[in-house]
This record gives structure tokens, C-alpha cells and sequence, in this order.
């Protein structure tokens, strides 16, 4: 017994200097929010994917603007109908060129073409359709984004809150490390004066042990929560920060809370949807044909880089898939079960979110009232604790009463903090719910 003792009275000295050893930081919520914004890498991924449907969205405006390509080629031929082509392009065309036997035989001929083509396109309706969804895709991803946004302020909140929480779990469990000792020097005292037996010293001895633990567990809580925030903050020097504020109550109206479908992610499903639908009309409207204009101009000649005969081509096409096979049926049919999919997984998304906030709302009145009960457990338990501690100074009360009535008070200290974060908790998830 002695032997464990010793080992866990080094372990907890050994990580109290190591604790000591490293920096500690004094930080307040607004710094963490500030470096959040610059460095969280979930808002950068975020955002990452917003440019990326951006980029999407830009590769529409081929519906509207012009396709230009330029070329230059260079051929030499004796095949009959190029080599002619080729010279009547050039423009050297001669008499003595339509000699069969040159028509049939022509010597190797050369012809190097500059060309330019444009195609612009006039009606497509689909494409329009297919625009008009990728901008809902757009927006939806910047909605997205705006949630990730309030998320990570929900989660600071929430952290640095355990970062308190962590520190106020230190701060009694030292101040019940002192009442443990001074208990145990009485109980010396005590023992020396046969008033007490060696069992009850022994008893004293562990109850110290298990306050060094305890504490040992609340300061690896604080680097855990110092950790966290390294990590949202993206900061990899993992220091041990402490909050500038202490944890205390706040207190939130909830009458007037609701789920409203302005918050960001709900309006992103919305555009969700309506980007589905925009799909399933593109479909549709893929069953009507395409107008299109095209345009050309082109250089002739038999040496590279020259241009001795010119000409152009304009023109205009109406093109019109009838039948793809069951293809565009297929695709139209498969939009369509999207878009309803998608309009009943924004319902269910709706009703979803209003059961949860009924529910938080509901453990918000329960904290409330544990915190009325424990705050008053936390009064009850003191006032034991003092009138056991003086019976026992008189002698009039057992050790193990005495150590019973400091781990009760001990205990509804903790819980009380404990119920203070899940009051605080509750009120910031319901703000959470219920932004717009």
C-alpha cells in the first residue's frame, strides 16, 4: 500500500513540474475568434469548396459567349483532289491547271492555312437551365460556409467554457488538498494524543491520495482543453492557455426561439433544391433543339506564315437530337426523383431541427432547476462538513464521517461547476439553433 502511495505521490509531483514548467498564456474569447477566422483549416476547406463551385458556375458563361480557335496548317500532297484544292485556295489557279493529265498526276504541292473560327451560341435552353443551377450550387456553398462560421463561434464558445470549467475543477480540488492536509495534521495530532487508531490515520492518508489524483486528472483536463483550442485556432505550439474570464451563470430568454428558415443551412438545402430543379428543367428542355452561329476566316498559301489568298465562311445551325436511344428519358426521370428527394430531405431536415430545439429547450428548464438544486446541495454539504469537522476536533465524530462529509462537499462543488457549463451550454447550442 505504501508502495502505491509513493509511485502515484511522484507521478502527480513529476507532472505537476512539468505542468509548471510550460508556458502559460492568458487568453480571452475574442482572441480565439479572431484566429480562428485567419486560421481554421474546416473554414478554409469551406471556403475551398465555395471557389470551387464558383469556378463551376463561371464555366456556364459558354452558354452565352463565343468559342474562337486559331490554327495554322502545313501540307504537302500529290493527291489529286487535295493538291487542286489546295491551289484554288492559294489562288494561283491557271489554265494549264486543268490538264487531265496534271489533274490526274499533280507534282507534290504545298499549302499552309491560317484559320479562324468562331461559334457563337444563339438558343440553348438547357444550358440556360444547367446555369441557373450551378448558381444555386453557388450560393448554397457560401450559405454553407456562413454555418461553418457560426459553428466554429458555437464551438469556441463551448471550449473555452471547458477551458474554465477545467480551471475551476484545479481551483477546488487545491483548495480541498489544503482542508485535506490540515485534517490530516489534526488527525495526527489526534493519534498522537490516543484518541485515534492507526486505521483512521491510514484512512486519512488515502483520502489525501485520491484529492492528488483527482487534481492530477482536472490539470490534464486543462491541457486537453487548451489543446482543443490549439486545434481550432490551428496553432501548433500547444501551450497551456487560461481564460482571462472566470466560468459564471448566464442567463437567455427562450419564449421567443424558434427554427427559423433564414439560418444558413436550412436556406442552403432550399437552394439545394431549387438547384435540382433548375437540373430537371435543363433536362426537359434538352428534348428542343439548339441554334447555333458559326463563323471562319482563312489564309492560303505555299509558304509558311503567309497569307496570299484569304476568304471567310459564316453561317448558322439548328440542330435537334430526336432520339438518343431512352438516354434523355432515363436523365429527365432521374432528376426528377432527385428533386422530389431533395424536397423531402429539406423537410425532414426542418422537422429534424425543430425536435431538437423542443428538446434543448427542455434540458435548458432541467439545468435550471439542477442548478437551483445543486447550488443549495453545495450550501447543505459546507455546513455539514463544518459542524462534523468541529465534533471531530472535540472528538465527538468518527474519521470516516468526517472524510465522508469533506468527499460530499467535494463532490457538489464539482457537480455544481459541472452544472453551471451545462446550463451555459444549453443556452449557446439553443442560440446555435435558432441564428438566422
Amino acid at each position: 500500500m505504501k508502495k502505491i502511495v509513493k509511485s502515484i505521490l511522484i507521478i502527480v509531483l513529476l507532472f505537476s513540474k512539468q505542468l509548471s514548467a510550460q508556458e502559460i498564456i492568458s487568453i480571452e474569447k475574442y482572441e480565439v475568434l479572431s484566429k480562428i477566422a485567419n486560421n481554421n483549416l474546416s473554414l478554409k476547406i469551406s471556403k475551398e469548396a465555395f471557389n470551387a463551385a464558383k469556378a463551376d458556375y463561371k464555366q456556364t458563361n459558354a452558354v452565352f459567349l463565343p468559342n474562337i480557335t486559331a490554327s495554322h496548317t502545313g501540307i504537302s500532297t500529290t493527291n489529286p483532289l487535295m493538291a487542286f484544292g489546295s491551289i484554288l485556295n492559294q489562288g494561283i489557279l491557271t489554265q494549264n491547271d486543268f490538264n487531265p493529265s496534271l489533274l490526274n498526276n499533280p507534282e507534290q504541292t504545298q499549302n499552309f492555312a491560317t484559320k479562324i473560327e468562331i461559334q457563337q451560341p444563339l438558343i440553348n435552353l438547357d444550358g440556360l437551365y444547367k446555369r441557373k443551377a450551378a448558381k444555386s450550387k453557388m450560393e448554397a456553398m457560401s450559405l454553407k460556409t456562413e454555418r461553418i462560421q457560426d459553428y466554429l463561434v458555437f464551438e469556441v464558445e463551448k471550449a473555452y467554457m471547458q477551458l474554465q470549467l477545467a480551471y475551476k475543477a484545479v481551483n477546488v480540488l487545491e483548495k480541498a488538498l489544503e482542508t485535506a492536509n490540515a485534517n490530516k495534521e489534526m488527525a495526527n495530532n489526534s493519534f498522537k494524543q490516543g484518541y485515534l487508531q492507526r486505521a483512521d490515520i491510514l484512512n486519512v492518508d488515502v483520502r489525501v491520495t485520491e484529492i492528488k489524483n483527482q487534481l492530477h486528472t482536472a490539470k490534464s483536463n486543462v491541457q486537453n482543453a487548451s489543446n482543443y483550442l490549439s486545434f481550432l485556432m490551428n496553432d501548433k505550439d500547444y501551450v497551456v492557455y487560461k481564460p482571462s474570464e472566470s466560468l459564471t451563470i448566464s442567463t437567455l430568454n427562450i419564449d421567443d426561439k424558434r427554427i427559423s428558415e433564414n439560418r444558413s443551412d436550412i436556406k442552403a438545402m432550399h437552394l439545394a433544391s431549387k438547384a435540382y430543379e433548375q437540373m430537371n428543367k435543363a433536362d426537359k428542355m434538352a428534348f428542343l433543339p439548339r441554334l447555333n452561329a458559326f463563323g471562319s476566316y482563312e489564309m492560303y498559301d505555299n509558304k509558311i506564315f503567309q497569307g496570299g489568298a484569304n476568304g471567310y465562311l459564316i453561317g448558322a445551325q439548328l440542330s435537334w437530337d430526336i432520339f438518343q436511344g431512352s438516354k434523355r428519358f432515363g436523365k429527365a426521370q432521374k432528376s426528377k426523383a432527385e428533386l422530389e428527394k431533395s424536397k423531402l430531405e429539406y423537410n425532414q431536415y426542418i422537422s429534424k431541427s425543430n425536435l431538437e430545439l423542443n428538446k434543448v429547450k427542455r434540458q435548458l428548464i432541467d439545468a435550471k432547476n439542477k442548478l437551483e438544486l445543486t447550488s443549495l446541495a453545495v450550501e447543505q454539504s459546507k455546513e455539514s462538513l463544518r459542524i462534523r469537522k468541529n465534533r471531530f476536533k472535540e472528538g465527538l465524530e468518527k474519521t470516516s464521517d468526517l472524510l465522508q462529509a469533506e468527499t460530499k462537499f467535494l463532490q457538489k462543488q464539482l457537480e455544481y461547476n459541472q452544472t453551471i457549463f451545462e446550463y451555459n451550454f444549453t443556452q449557446i447550442y439553443l442560440e446555435f439553433l435558432t441564428k438566422e
